[in-house]
């Protein structure tokens, strides 16, 4: 063999290194700190918009087999775990079908939650709520604020094609101090329930844009969340990353500059 057939082989096998190592670096930095999260949905407005990129801290309550990409980690139950404190936005691992959400941890275990009269009550007690600006965005058919073929839910129905879709805003104040934006857009049936009581080791989630999430306030029977493992947890919503209205991220005029790196609340 030539010593430039030799050359060209070293540099091929040194190529194949880099790429091996690179993904072995991915894989490791992926599973045990920050996993990447596009939001697909609106149920979290307007904390999170659809088209918002994050990193999940996936450190935060510690591992278990959901830390790895399709429940691979082979352990039961979570290593060096932290319990999560409620008001935290938390992707996790649905406990039927499998599919990623992100939701706002809204009872703990041991807690009673129902919502009536589109009140929060935790324990018994109503959840402190105040008044806030409406919320106002442009709504466009086939645009990234609702799926094809569907209409928004807005106070200002129907909203018209260009037109501006308003919902309510208010900011709530959960039991331990955190205090976060919901949206309220009328009457339906998640505004009244029943009182949830939340089992131990599991924990009751709900979106923010309130009358249009499907949460823990729907079985998972009723096509819902229901109640979500410990286990299932995948990690906590710090910070957005990157936002974008557009379907492309190189139409750099759809970029929302103003969420860059904006913290989660």
């Amino acid at each position: 063999m030539s010593t430039k057939s030799k050359s060209g082989s070293s540099s091929i096998s040194e190529l194949v290194k880099t790429v091996v190592y690179a993904l072995l670096i991915a894989a490791v930095f992926r599973t045990l700190l920050f996993q990447p999260f596009w939001i697909p949905s609106g149920s979290m407005k307007p904390t999170l918009l659809i088209g918002d990129f994050l990193f999940v801290n996936k450190f935060a309550y510690g591992y278990s087999r959901n830390s790895c990409p399709f429940s691979a980690c082979p352990f039961s139950g979570r290593i060096w775990a932290s319990q999560p404190e409620r008001g935290d936005v938390i992707v996790f691992r649905h406990p039927r079908t499998g599919e990623d959400y992100v939701k706002r941890l809204i009872g703990l275990p041991g807690d009673r939650v129902q919502v009536k009269d589109s009140l929060l009550y935790i324990n018994g007690t109503p959840v402190d709520v105040k008044v806030a600006p409406d919320f106002v965005e442009p709504y466009v058919a086939q645009g990234l604020q609702t799926h094809p073929g569907s209409r928004p839910n807005c106070i200002n129905v129907p909203a018209a094609q260009g037109g501006d879709c308003i919902k309510r805003r208010e900011i709530e104040t959960l039991p331990g101090g955190v205090s976060h934006e919901i949206l309220d857009v009328g009457e339906t049936r998640a505004d009244n329930t029943v009182e949830f009581s939340v089992p131990p080791g599991e924990y009751f989630f709900m979106g923010d844009n309130r009358d249009n999430s499907i949460d823990s306030r729907f079985s998972q029977s009723d096509n819902g969340v229901g109640f979500v493992p410990f286990e299932n947890l995948i990690g906590r919503a710090d910070r957005i990353i990157f936002s974008s209205a557009g379907n492309s991220l190189l139409a750099f005029w759809d970029w929302r500059a103003d969420r860059f790196f904006k913290a989660i609340r």
